[in-house]
């Protein structure tokens, strides 16, 4: 059974999030203020954090921040009552991997769970050895892992995703839209900038130089793609 955090200091959203979420089969913890919220995910195992924006005592970004920060990579989906890109984009660049205006429909909360789950299993048929290798730079799709020099990557599940997209398609240029559709998996039409902030995260993870990327390149115009590195003469 999978485990679940719902953080909201609003007792509605939380009745309504942890009914809805048992009826799914989840195991449902609550927590009604951020400094709590951040105390459990610290220490007990997580599937994923429901985690609302504005919290008494420590809010969701610095929540987020800090769990990023001890690296606890459980899938953070952020809910806030607030329309402004500005808190979006907040949530997303310090690890966020997904957010849901309010008023939201649990339906959809869970859809978009259920969205990151399968991008959490091993694909289909694939074998435990396989492994794609680009550079110094080894993916292990069948095991959800994946290193850098020999180093184990602290990817989250959306970095991830996104990395073995790519991995998949070495050397194809992807627009933004593309990755949003392959990615996300759902409607994000003119949420392109989350692509760009993903991709920025990736690159810190796999770069030795990430403003000076040499695997996961821009192509001006048009996206990304992942690559060799240039051999230098």
């Amino acid at each position: 059974m999978k485990r679940v955090l719902v953080v909201d200091d609003e007792p509605s959203i939380v009745t309504l999030l942890a009914y809805n979420l048992k009826k799914e089969h989840y195991q449902v913890t609550t927590a009604n203020d951020g400094v709590k919220a951040l105390n459990l995910a610290l220490t007990t195992a997580f599937d994923f954090i429901l985690l609302d924006l504005m919290l008494p005592q420590m809010d969701g970004v610095e929540v987020t921040r800090r769990l990023r920060q001890e690296k606890v990579t459980t899938p953070i989906i952020m809910l806030t009552a607030k329309d402004a890109e500005f808190d979006k984009i907040v949530g997303l660049e310090i690890g966020a991997d997904d957010y849901m205006t309010k008023p939201f429909s649990p339906r959809e909360v869970i859809a978009r769970m259920k969205a990151i789950s399968r991008r959490l299993q091993p694909l289909a048929g694939t074998p435990p050895a396989t492994v794609i290798k680009i550079g110094t730079l080894q993916i292990f799709p069948a095991e959800y892992t994946a290193y850098q020099s020999g180093q184990l990557l602290q990817l989250t599940p959306r970095e991830y995703a996104l990395l073995l997209y790519f991995a998949q398609r070495q050397k194809r240029v992807l627009s933004r839209e593309q990755l949003l559709n392959g990615v996300w998996g759902y409607d994000y039409v003119g949420e392109t900038r989350m692509v760009d902030i993903q991709v920025s995260h990736l690159r810190d993870k796999i770069e030795l130089d990430p403003k000076r990327p040499q695997y996961l390149v821009t192509v001006r115009g048009f996206g990304y793609k992942l690559e060799e590195p240039h051999e230098k003469n």
